[in-house]
């Protein structure tokens, strides 16, 4: 691990986005893979969609494209933390990468062959999250091998910061291929990119060090099954603060995520046209709006605290958009709710990272995979309900209140989360 030197940022540069995790070699490599990929990703994320819903002319087939990648994604998301505690996290990251690339691959293949198969579409989404749940829990864990503790907040700011800017910038880019082409020539042009840009990470891995797992303290040898998956559980189980950085993401998520109401919001409201594109970016504006000036996180050392804060805000800032007249002023509470995420998310994920020994990592990186990606959907069929019940003002204003109210009383009752420290470490097996 390269040593990094500490410097007191001033001015500007306390509020800028800290990029000294970029001053060590091996992050810098495995940062700049990631960044290309996912980048690379939203051109299939945009395309498989269009082609579903050109194929079947329904948004039900559509629909069950989030099922084919929901259900692979709670299985192999538990199973591939308990991979990447038990083998060499590099070689597991080769391993699915190549599958990821495989199924991309396929998208691209049977475009261009016109197989005009749903079923098939929908078998690929599949195998591309069931890729994307083994390798995400071992991309997460190895990161505080990368860097130092200290810079392990400043390194997932970064991630997280250029992973919403790849979710801003890549579907606009996406849209000016199918803006340009039919959709028969475009699905392949964008298939074709992200195989291409999926290179730089397989790249990027390759030039990684060997990261084999670190000894268990009884001397065992650890296996990647169920019980080491029922291990991890059994040790979150014992962590108050990992448990409750867990559980206040699932209030913020599934209360006041609002996603599923922007295209009744836009046309009952804002008068639709552009307005739903508005609303689904975002969130994601003021994310990568608020990783940019995110220099300030690393130096928080009452994380607990401050993330307790972060998913107030989300809550209440979700709430006044659902009062919200205008689409500007929307957009604008609807970006502060997306930093506020954004200071939430790097939050939770550095005291994963740093509290957690790293024999425990990536099983809890599973379950965190689960949580980040579960919580949204669980969100979406919460807002739906309650909108179809008693109407979308009601389902953002409500759970928006509702987060904000249920995090608070969450932490009152169990303050470990609020007593919580960066200093703090769990090592010695707390």
């Amino acid at each position: 691990m390269t040593e990094v030197t500490r410097t007191r940022p001033r001015g500007a540069r306390r509020w800028a986005i800290d990029l000294r995790p970029l001053g060590v070699p091996a992050y810098r490599r495995v940062w700049l893979g990631n960044a290309v990929a996912m980048f690379g990703f939203q051109f299939t994320a945009v395309a498989v969609p269009v082609e579903m819903f050109d194929l079947t002319g329904g948004s039900f087939w559509v629909g069950l494209l989030g099922i084919a990648g929901f259900v692979p994604l709670l299985v192999f998301g538990l199973w591939g933390g308990a991979v990447a505690d038990a083998r060499d996290r590099r070689r597991v990251l080769l391993a699915a990468g190549a599958l990821l690339w495989a199924a991309t691959l396929g998208l691209l293949v049977q475009s261009l062959a016109g197989a005009g198969s749903p079923m098939l579409l929908l078998l690929l989404v599949a195998v591309q999250t069931v890729a994307f749940a083994i390798t995400s829990p071992a991309r997460s864990a190895i990161l505080p091998r990368l860097v130092p503790a200290e810079l392990v907040p400043a390194a997932t700011t970064l991630n997280y910061t250029t992973f919403t800017a790849a979710a801003v910038f890549g579907p606009l880019a996406a849209g000016l291929i199918f803006a340009a082409w039919r959709v028969d020539v475009a699905l392949p042009i964008a298939y074709g990119v992200d195989a291409l840009l999926f290179t730089v990470s397989l790249w990027a891995t390759l030039r990684l060090p060997a990261m084999p797992p670190e000894p268990d303290p009884d001397g065992g040898v650890r296996k990647a099954g169920l019980a080491s998956i029922v291990d991890g559980f059994r040790y979150l189980a014992t962590t108050p603060v990992l448990l409750l950085s867990f559980a206040i993401d699932l209030i913020a998520m599934i209360l006041a995520m609002p996603r599923a109401l922007f295209p009744e919001l836009a046309q009952e409201r804002f008068g639709g046209g552009a307005a739903v594109g508005w609303l689904y970016s975002s969130i994601a504006i003021g994310a990568m709006l608020g990783g940019l000036t995110s220099g300030w996180i690393g130096r928080v050392r009452r994380q607990g605290l401050a993330l307790t804060v972060a998913v107030v805000g989300w809550g209440v800032a979700i709430a006044c958009a659902g009062l919200a007249g205008q689409l500007w002023l929307a957009v604008l509470l609807l970006g502060v709710a997306g930093a506020a995420d954004l200071v939430s998310a790097t939050l939770r994920q550095s005291m994963l990272l740093v509290y957690a020994p790293d024999r425990m990592r990536g099983r809890l990186q599973g379950v965190n995979t689960v949580v980040v990606a579960g919580g949204p959907r669980l969100g979406d069929l919460r807002a739906g309900a309650m909108a179809a019940g008693f109407g979308t003002g009601f389902a953002m204003i409500g759970g928006g209140l509702a987060a904000a109210v249920l995090a608070t009383l969450l932490v009152v009752a169990f303050p470990a989360l609020l007593r919580y420290r960066a200093t703090t470490h769990a090592d010695d097996g707390r």
